[in-house]
């Protein structure tokens, strides 16, 4: 028998490290090559590892939670192969052994080129490893005498499903994470493959049986009925760590996402210089539209929302003002037009804001659009937008109406012009045809950059945006 490793893979995402979120297997558990074993999260998304071998769990080197290095070894596999097919590796110790005590300061790291996770290619900055407390029983370091440590235990993990006689379903690794994306147990689902094997055609008529008239709505903070109207874009919180009634404060790490999303808006805010400019409107009947689009048959199964209408208008307003759909290159000192549009939305998940986007939108009809929309808001709630869905947006809106609130100066997303913040949509007075009258009424906010569009560009285009709610049908004759 062999004991062979799988060390965090480099693939090619620009990043060192991932946090090992969730292990799907446990010691003296069988896998298989291309068997998912775990989900890890970068700074960019979170990613599921496969292992690259058959075999059985040895140990696992690292608990969920825990921080590891590109290249680190995380679980070793008792295989069957002979010496001639892999080194034979050490015993991989318990995970109390496994990482070695954290340095006295933060180490610094040399620009040379680093190891890299999926996608981004390789940084050029320099970065800094955060330091990490050395568990309990490791040995001491810079040749002082280690006192004896008691046995480690191998940590308690969380059990996989299992199957009434206690197995664990079998299903390829494409197969487990359609189920995972459509929240179906694999348990629960009856095997028609071969061998008992979970086929996708399997858990697709699990999750027909198991679909509800409704998809429950993205956990949200409590809003007011009117701004419910209003679709919520992946606005799921952040779960709250748990607090000691004594305590006085809690630190919270940042990292991954988080910790990017901060490091961007930074970025941003100090680099390039932003405008912000507010409307407020009587988008009255641009709800009673997207209620009669509710009823129209020829739309049936499609997500009609108010954001929607507001994602169609931003392609309106950018046909008719198309400088708005730019880029500043700070090195060429250049203006880069985009003939394309890739809109992002903002969205606020547990794992913090991130913005993917609608690849060419402007080319969509409203029923691709409210598709592609409504598998946006999906993937991100799952925690599953990949990497390429978040490069190369052009411009953002920002759907703060859900919380109740009536407007923001948003910060602009790297590398675009533009992000449209949506305020609550709420019942108000308003003049309407010489009389006070309750009219449905919202405030839009614009926040630009000033370097590529004045004063004028901006105003236009925000005009237009609130011109198209006010009155919907030039979504058609602005078209």
């Amino acid at each position: 028998m062999t004991i062979r490793e799988f060390k965090m893979p480099d693939v090619g995402e620009g990043l060192t490290e991932a946090e090992i979120l969730k292990w799907y297997v446990q010691p003296g558990d069988t896998v298989t090559d291309g068997q998912v074993v775990c989900e890890v999260e970068t700074a960019k998304a979170a990613v599921e590892l496969p292992i690259p071998f058959d075999g059985t769990v040895h140990a696992l080197l690292f608990e969920e939670g825990t921080t590891v290095d590109v290249g680190q070894v995380i679980i070793s596999v008792q295989t069957a192969g002979s010496a001639a097919d892999a080194p034979v590796q050490e015993a991989a110790a318990p995970v109390a052994e496994a990482a070695p005590a954290a340095p006295a300061a933060e180490e610094p790291v040399a620009e040379a080129r680093q190891p890299v996770l999926v996608g981004y290619g390789v940084s050029t900055a320099s970065t800094k490893r955060r330091p990490r407390k050395a568990p309990a029983g490791t040995a001491a370091q810079n040749g002082t005498a280690a006192p004896a440590a008691a046995p480690a235990v191998a940590p308690v993990l969380p059990a996989v499903p299992a199957q009434p006689g206690g197995e664990r379903p079998l299903a390829k690794p494409p197969v487990r994470k359609l189920a995972k994306d459509l929240g179906i147990d694999l348990a629960s689902v009856v095997p028609t493959g071969d061998g008992g094997v979970v086929t996708r055609e399997d858990v697709h008529a699990a999750a027909a049986a198991a679909i509800t008239p409704q998809a429950a709505p993205v956990a949200a903070a409590p809003v007011a009925p009117q701004a419910q109207a209003q679709a919520p874009v992946a606005e799921a919180a952040a779960a709250a760590p748990a607090v000691e009634p004594s305590a006085r404060e809690t630190r919270i790490p940042v990292k991954g996402v988080r910790k990017v999303t901060a490091q961007a808006m930074v970025g941003s805010a100090f680099t390039a210089p932003h405008v912000t400019e507010f409307i407020t409107l009587d988008v009255t009947r641009t709800m009673k539209l997207v209620q009669e689009l509710k009823d129209d048959p020829d739309l049936a199964g499609l997500r009609i929302n108010p954001l929607l209408l507001i994602a169609k208008a931003v392609l309106v307003a950018i046909r008719r003002n198309p400088d708005v759909n730019a880029s500043w290159d700070e090195a060429a000192q250049e203006i880069v037009l985009k003939h394309y549009v890739n809109l992002g939305i903002a969205a606020a998940t547990p794992r913090g804001l991130i913005v993917p986007n609608i690849k060419d939108a402007h080319a969509k009809t409203l029923g691709e659009l409210s598709e592609s929309l409504s598998s946006l808001v999906a993937t991100a709630r799952d925690g599953k937008t990949s990497p390429a869905d978040m490069q190369n947006g052009t411009i953002t809106i920002t759907n703060v109406g859900v919380f109740g609130v009536d407007t923001g100066t948003p910060i602009l997303n790297p590398g675009e012009s533009a992000i449209l913040a949506v305020g609550a949509i709420k019942l108000q007075p308003w003049v309407h045809k010489g009389k006070v009258k309750p009219r449905q009424v919202t405030t839009l906010a614009l926040s630009f950059d000033h370097r590529l569009i004045d004063g004028e560009l901006g105003s236009k285009f925000l005009a237009d945006i609130a011109a198209v709610l006010e009155h919907p049908r030039r979504l058609i004759t602005w078209s």
